[in-house]
C-alpha cells in the first residue's frame, strides 16, 4: 500500500524553525517529523510514498531523498504554488489514480495509532474512512462542588472527537478534490453531505498534532518520560 504526505505547509507559527525548511522537516526529539511518520507506516507495510510538496520542497530530497536510508521508496508531487490540502493531493492523482486506496496523512503530525483499521472500515460506498482522535482539552479541568475544589485534572480527554488527519481514501476520492482547495473545508463536508465517509475511532492511540513551540516542547517531554509513545524506535 501506498501513503500520501501532505506536506507542503509553511509553519508560520513555527518560525523562525520554518524559516529555512517546511514544517513537515521540523525535528521533534531529534527527529524531523516527515522521518517519524514514515517509520511509524512502515511497521504497517507501507513502502512507497508520495509526498506534497511547495515551500522549500528541495529540502526534502536533502532529508529524505529517494527512501533508502530508512528502507522505503519515495516520490515527489511538487505544486508550484500553494494548492490547499485537496488541491496538492489532486496534483499527485498520477502516482496514486491506479491504487484501489491508500493512506494520506497531514504532515505535521506524530501518532502510533493502527492505519490497518481505516482500512478494516471501509466498505459499501465509502469513498474514505478519516480516523478520529479525542478532543483534548487545552487547559487543566478543576473539579469543584458546591464551592468546593474536590480536584484538578490535567488537560483531559472531552467527550468529543476530531479529525486525526489520517485517512484511508479510494480512487473515487480524485472525482471530489478541487483543484484548489482543501480536504477539510471542500471535500469531506460534501462526502459527508451524501453519505460517503465513514470514521474510525481512536481512543488510546498516541497523537500529537504540532503547531507551535509549546507543542514541540510537550511532545519531547512525553517522549522522555514515556520511550514506548514514541511512533517507532
Amino acid at each position: 500500500m501506498k501513503a500520501a504526505i501532505l506536506a507542503g505547509g509553511q509553519g508560520k507559527r513555527l518560525r523562525p524553525l520554518t524559516n529555512d525548511r517546511p514544517k513537515s522537516l521540523v525535528e521533534v526529539g531529534g527527529r524531523p517529523i516527515i522521518e517519524w511518520q514514515i517509520r511509524w507506516l512502515s511497521r504497517y507495510g507501507v513502502k512507497e510514498f508520495i509526498v506534497c510538496a511547495g515551500y522549500l520542497r528541495e529540502r526534502f530530497l536533502d532529508t529524505i531523498g529517494s527512501g533508502a536510508r530508512l528502507g522505503v521508496r519515495v516520490y515527489y508531487s511538487i505544486e508550484d504554488e500553494p494548492l490547499g490540502t485537496g488541491g496538492a493531493l489532486r496534483n499527485a492523482e498520477g502516482l496514486l489514480r491506479c491504487e484501489s486506496g491508500f493512506i494520506c496523512i497531514n504532515g505535521d503530525i506524530l501518532t502510533d495509532l493502527d492505519p490497518t483499521a481505516l482500512v478494516e472500515m471501509n466498505g459499501g460506498d465509502a469513498v474514505g474512512v478519516i480516523g478520529l482522535v479525542p478532543l483534548r482539552s487545552p487547559y487543566g479541568i478543576v473539579e469543584e462542588s458546591e464551592g468546593v475544589v474536590r480536584g484538578f485534572m490535567e488537560k483531559p480527554q472531552l467527550d468529543h472527537w476530531i479529525n486525526a488527519g489520517v485517512y484511508y481514501l479510494t480512487s473515487r476520492i480524485f472525482d471530489y478534490l478541487p483543484q484548489r482547495g482543501d480536504l477539510e473545508r471542500d471535500t469531506f463536508p460534501n462526502l459527508a453531505g451524501r453519505g460517503l465517509l465513514r470514521a474510525a475511532k481512536f481512543r488510546d492511540a498516541f497523537w500529537r498534532s504540532i503547531d507551535t513551540y509549546k507543542d514541540i516542547e510537550e511532545v519531547e517531554k512525553e517522549l522522555e518520560r514515556v520511550p514506548s509513545r514514541a511512533t517507532t524506535a
